[in-house]
């Protein structure tokens, strides 16, 4: 099995908010992988004392250590047991009741002999690739559904985030894990996988350099390395021309792929 992980701050200035992991392959060739990107809070008071990448870093590794720990429970039960253990971690410090409370954005896929399962909530991405070439992207496009002038204004923003005709992240409400995008392969149909948060994605969107399939060409030659590599490069260009999009010239960036091993 093949596994790469790559993430990048979009500042050298700032604390990487992106967080990612991969648990080592178990008996019969399991494993999983997991991304999340960290919302930057728009003003500093989010009613938390720790931060975002505390936070993506707590929400990151119990849902790695439950993926691989409880083969029982499925990705949405693995999601809110996960924020709910890392709510509690900050219950009694921060006011988790606050709008911008620490969230983030998640992509998560475990496999097994048989199946691969997979989650998105929010703007993160998943590329499953089947042994032909065919590539499926898994996404939860309720953010893409905000009118780009709405998301211009944080208040605007905030009375849509985690309601209904809006969009969801993972922040203190575990009954936002049933606001996932959900589903399951068949694991002969998937030999290769990737898990990239929105900062990664801007090869496709919106820099318009290829579509899905030829993305994960990329990954396929040049790893989650590469890809990051070309979206710094185009984001340079940008710069270089006096462009920025999404409101900032580098984001975070983080990119896992994973080559799947052949099946016994």
């Amino acid at each position: 099995m093949r596994t790469e992980v790559v993430t990048l701050p979009g500042s050298p200035e700032r604390p990487n908010e992106d967080w990612a992991g991969a648990a080592l392959p178990g008996p019969g060739g399991g494993g999983t992988v997991v991304v999340l990107d960290g919302v930057t809070p728009p003003a500093c008071d989010d009613g938390c004392v720790h931060g975002v990448p505390w936070f993506t870093a707590r929400l990151g590794g119990a849902l790695t250590e439950l993926s691989a720990s409880r083969p029982d429970l499925t990705l949405t039960g693995i999601l809110g047991l996960a924020i709910r253990r890392t709510a509690e971690a900050h219950r009694g410090t921060c006011d988790l009741s606050h709008v911008r409370t620490p969230q983030a954005t998640v992509a998560l896929a475990r496999w097994d002999a048989d199946t691969v399962e997979h989650l998105v909530l929010s703007d993160a991405a998943l590329l499953l690739e089947a042994p032909d070439g065919a590539v499926r992207v898994v996404l939860d496009d309720r953010l893409d559904r905000v009118p780009p002038e709405v998301l211009r204004s944080p208040e605007a923003t905030d009375r849509l985030r985690n309601r209904e005709g809006g969009f969801f992240t993972a922040a203190a409400d575990p009954a936002v894990a049933d606001r996932a995008v959900t589903g399951t392969t068949p694991r002969s149909g998937v030999r290769a996988l990737a898990a990239l948060t929105d900062g990664a994605t801007r090869w496709v969107v919106p820099f318009a350099e290829g579509d899905w399939a030829d993305c994960a060409g990329v990954l396929r030659a040049e790893g989650a390395s590469g890809l990051i590599r070309r979206v710094r490069a185009r984001e340079a260009a940008d710069g270089a021309a006096g462009v920025t999009r999404r409101g900032k010239l580098h984001d975070d960036a983080t990119a896992v792929y994973a080559v799947l091993p052949d099946r016994p």
